[in-house]
């Protein structure tokens, strides 16, 4: 097997069709995204006579140090052989790069289903589990495919109740693609974040995501209206038959239901769009307790019905020394942040 560079869309977009396990992580456009924000990038592809596997390396300057980051990758076809050689394959390229780019270790969160042969992976080659994750280890699916009077049936009473009264609540909701609309967003999002105590996106952050899947209508952000007051807001992503729940804010000044038509307007683009699947993105553990920061979102969320698919741990491979304090830092964050 050999690592090659790809430096084709459709060659890249062409084979994420083929496999089942992705997100809109893995996609061309949030690559091209990452370089947006000045990060360095390399897209690489796993070869034996025909391509096998492909995995987005992204170089992250982060004041604790610099390191490379996989994330939800290496993506395979559903009939690879063995993960564990991708890994070993991959990782001597990444080696090479890591030298070049003065980096202190890679982190890779795969988005394999949590069983022991996808643990089974990483083990001999060096790897540690990551003391902090970077993306969700744990998310809630929604299988969209049902009709709407079935996706109606399968959620919560209280969440079927919200989204019927709404309309006769005089809650409205409408659909943007105006990357300039997402101002009205930022406006509620800052009130979740002063709320929650957390380090937001910046506005410039979210606009460049928003414009770069925007360019092949892969995103929307969905708003709901209530006494001509926009209250609750969701940016969305549409990608490879998958909608992805990737922004969200609301405003409590009213108690009307807001959040939960944004989200059923979100699902049912998704059904027009063909998905197969929505995502809701992060949720808590099951057996978390009420003081884990997601869980009054993952009560909002589990409201839709879905079902939770836990993806193999976060894994960090240190190049050097420099990783020790790292480590130590985020596991102590982790802990502050009752993660």
């Amino acid at each position: 097997m050999k690592v090659k560079e790809i430096n084709n869309k459709e060659k890249w977009e062409g084979f994420l069709k083929q496999c089942e396990e992705k997100t809109f992580l893995d996609s061309w456009n949030w690559s091209i995204f990452q370089e947006k924000l000045g990060k360095k990038v390399w897209r690489l592809g796993v070869f034996e006579d025909e391509l096998k596997a492909v995995s987005t390396v992204i170089k992250i300057d982060a004041r604790r140090g610099t390191f490379l980051f996989i994330p939800h990758g290496p993506v395979c076809k559903p009939e690879a052989d063995s993960k564990q050689e991708l890994i070993k394959i991959l990782l001597k390229k990444v080696k090479k790069i890591a030298g070049e780019e003065n980096a202190s270790f890679l982190r890779v969160g795969p988005i394999w289903e949590r069983n022991r042969e996808n643990k089974k992976a990483f083990d001999g080659l060096g790897f540690k589990k990551a003391p902090l994750f970077k993306h969700p280890e744990l998310t809630l699916e929604l299988d969209v495919t049902l009709p709407e009077r079935g996706l109606l049936k399968n959620m919560r009473k209280s969440t079927r109740r919200s989204i019927r009264k709404a309309p006769d609540k005089g809650v409205e909701t409408f659909k943007s693609k105006d990357v300039d609309d997402l101002d009205k967003f930022y406006e509620l999002y800052e009130k979740v974040v002063e709320r929650n105590n957390f380090v937001p996106f910046s506005l410039d952050y979210i606009k460049k995501e928003f414009s770069t899947f925007s360019e092949d209508d892969q995103i929307l952000t969905i708003f709901s209206r209530y006494k001509g007051e926009i209250l609750s807001s969701a940016v969305v992503v549409y990608w490879q038959g998958r909608a992805f729940y990737h922004h969200g804010a609301s405003d409590l000044k009213y108690d009307v239901p807001i959040s939960h038509p944004v989200q059923w307007e979100a699902i049912k683009e998704a059904k027009r769009r063909d998905c197969k699947a929505y995502n809701f993105w992060g949720v808590a553990p099951e057996d978390a307790s009420d003081a884990h920061p997601w869980s009054g979102l993952t009560l909002f969320k589990t409201g839709f019905g879905g079902k939770r698919k836990k993806y193999v741990k976060t894994r960090d491979y240190p190049f050097s020394l420099r990783y020790w304090p790292t480590y130590w830092f985020e596991k102590l964050r982790r802990k502050n942040r009752n993660l």
